[in-house]
């Protein structure tokens, strides 16, 4: 049986060559319909950390067992790469489309992950969808039960990984110290507490802490983000301004769900090689973010509206405070450095790029509010992330540029160490 997983493995990675190196049509499939109804259920009003506290980086940990479940399921019926959390018995010919829509469902209705009761009729209705489009019979018995295993494993491996613990990020007074600009403090801190799901430590991985207050560096990027991060009299462009809100106003996280959908459609390859790049992508943008709430604990800096509000006190000639400077963007409830989006979007567009060997690729994202951007790299999304954060007014771009540093190192590990 591995000497045939083996020759199966070595032509499929013929064919997703030839896949590659031929234009292709984009178009969805089992693993891609999957983190669609996965991410719009951990995305939904109700779950255990609400939208704009958090949910986003929270919600990836879930969608990274998703997958990495999905991955598994697929993995075992296709062969060719090394399990990642189990190997479940199965056969080459189990249809692999009924192991993704059992493994997903598996881990979404029975993972514990604060996910309504009301969502679950959904979650089950696409289930139902998805089986049904499957002719009955032993291939279809088979994946399910594939599919089932493989959520099991996965949800018995992340027992006691520290989600949903009680930590909330420490509130200071004094000049740097990060204070609740909304009046909330952050209900998925517990995210810096969990187990990493590639990383063997992820303190290995931490980013350099925030300038000093006295410092040239510091004053460089105050100057700037209060010039083009204003929500009045700013420096931005529109299309700046366009940008600050596409990753702003709404949920990040499902942003880029809708992004790396968009890439695996588009870019070819089969369902088992979509099993395992979403799976690579959440696993790495997991650990990366769990990286950078570990070091938003360590540094607890302060949002630049903080910062501008309060620069009487910060002992910097070169600042000047102005008490009613508003961002653009209501900044999120927790710490500045370094900044969870761009750790999350370097993270994956590394991925994309190991993936697939290169950095050119066309793709868009739609947000849940149905504004779409269009991305001719990989890079360029990373480099969007990183100056928006700033354009939006939340963030200093030292925090920017240090957190996509951690992402591609966290990318660049997990990449080696995981689904080989």
């Amino acid at each position: 049986m591995r000497a045939i997983r083996a020759r199966r493995g070595l032509l499929g990675a013929v064919v997703v060559l030839v896949v590659l190196a031929s234009p292709g049509s984009a178009h969805a499939d089992a693993v891609t319909d999957w983190n669609q109804v996965a991410a719009a259920a951990l995305q939904s009003p109700g779950t255990a950390t609400p939208p704009g506290a958090g949910q986003g980086a929270a919600s990836t940990v879930h969608l990274a067992m998703v997958h990495g479940a999905v991955y598994d399921a697929v993995n075992a019926i296709d062969g060719g790469h090394e399990p990642y959390a189990s190997s479940p018995a199965a056969l080459p010919w189990y249809s692999q489309e009924a192991a993704v829509a059992a493994a997903a469902r598996g881990v979404l209705v029975n993972g514990g992950l604060g996910i309504p009761a009301a969502r679950m009729p959904v979650i089950e209705a696409a289930y139902q969808s998805s089986l049904a489009a499957i002719p009955d019979g032993p291939a279809k018995a088979g994946g399910i039960a594939t599919g089932q295993a493989a959520a099991i494993d996965m949800l018995a491996a992340r027992v006691g990984d520290g989600r949903f613990g009680s930590f909330l990020f420490p509130v200071g007074s004094l000049p740097g110290e990060w204070r609740p600009t909304s009046g909330t403090n952050d209900p998925g801190a517990w995210l810096k507490d969990v187990t990493p799901f590639v990383l063997r430590d992820p303190d290995l991985f931490r980013g350099r802490p925030p300038h000093d207050l006295g410092s040239r560096a510091y004053a460089a990027d105050f100057n700037e983000v209060k010039a083009i991060g204003s929500a009045l009299g700013s420096t931005r462009t529109p299309d700046q301004t366009a940008a600050a809100q596409y990753w702003g106003l709404t949920n990040a996280t499902a942003t880029m769900a809708s992004i790396i959908r968009s890439i695996a459609n588009g870019q070819g390859g089969t369902l088992a090689d979509r099993a395992r790049l979403l799976a690579r992508a959440y696993t790495n943008a997991s650990d990366a973010l769990i990286v950078t709430w570990r070091d938003k604990a360590r540094h607890g800096f302060w949002r630049p509206v903080t910062a501008i509000r309060e620069a009487a006190a910060d002992g910097n000639a070169a600042t000047e405070a102005d008490p009613a400077w508003t961002s653009l963007i209501a900044a999120p409830p927790y710490p500045d450095h370094p900044s969870g989006l761009a750790t999350f979007g370097s993270a994956v567009m590394d991925t994309m790029r190991h993936f697939y060997g290169r950095d050119e690729a066309t793709f868009s994202g739609t947000t849940p509010g149905g504004v779409t951007r269009q991305f001719t790299s990989f890079s360029q999304l990373r480099d969007d992330i990183v100056e928006a954060r700033i354009w939006s007014g939340i963030h200093f771009r030292f925090a920017d540029e240090e957190a996509a540093k951690i992402g591609r190192k966290v990318a660049h590990w997990g990449n080696r160490h995981a689904f080989r």
